[in-house]
């Protein structure tokens, strides 16, 4: 028989990261990565409450002027990643993975697929039947609910910014947009699916760092506390 490979993922448990941070953190990780100093890696973190906006600028769909969200306590910033508007906030589970899709042989697609494959085993652990969208919904649904998104990039090969998992934010937030341009569609939460009291959201997030290496065959997680 041959012997099984054995892939290795190095995971960040980072917390709360202020967004641009993480941004400046990611571009420097990509690089490293391109030239091939650091091995795949996984930042795992939540943010505090900040608006993103992907490549296309569909400013459209926020629906109040930017002078009120920092009343809200929120920010907001333009990406370069792919997707529309979405929200990040305290009591989000948030992957940004660093990986070379040529070393595991994925093409842009089988990637997102397996991003949101990642959300749909975690909310399956809690009894919730999560499923992709219809054609051109990127990102996980309970029925009409969204309750994981995406938005990402891919340079040379490498990937950066990720999925954002609900575990029970402030929905209210998710009321000053049109979550991923989806007019038609809610937005939901683990809590509110199950109506039951969650274990720490430090377990959650580990359960889905490991849905995530299961989805993409990593064999071996190397766990890191690390800050910005």
């Amino acid at each position: 028989m041959r012997p099984l490979l054995r892939r290795s993922l190095e995971v960040w448990k980072m917390g709360c990261v202020n967004y641009m941070d993480a941004i400046k953190l990611q571009e420097k990780l990509v690089a490293d990565r391109k030239l091939g100093k650091i091995p795949d890696t996984l930042l795992s973190l939540q943010h505090p409450p900040t608006y993103t906006l992907g490549k296309r600028r569909t400013d459209h769909n926020l629906l109040v002027p930017k002078e009120e969200l920092q009343n809200m306590g929120a920010e907001l910033h333009y990406t370069d990643r792919g997707g529309d508007i979405t929200f990040h906030g305290p009591h989000q589970a948030i992957l940004y993975p660093i990986i070379s899709l040529k070393d595991i042989g994925f093409g842009a697609r089988k990637y997102v697929e397996n991003l949101e494959l990642t959300m749909i085993q975690l909310a399956h652990l809690y009894g919730v039947k999560a499923q992709v969208g219809n054609k051109c919904e990127t990102g996980v649904f309970v029925g009409e609910g969204k309750i994981g998104a995406i938005g990402v990039r891919i340079s040379s090969g490498i990937t950066s910014h990720g999925l954002a998992f609900n575990i029970d934010p402030d929905l209210n937030f998710f009321k000053h947009i049109v979550p991923c341009g989806c007019a038609k569609k809610g937005v939901t939460s683990l809590k509110r699916e199950t109506g039951l009291e969650l274990p720490s959201e430090e377990v959650i997030h580990e359960q889905l760092v490991s849905s995530f290496a299961q989805s993409f065959g990593y064999t071996n997680l190397e766990w890191k506390e690390k800050c910005v």
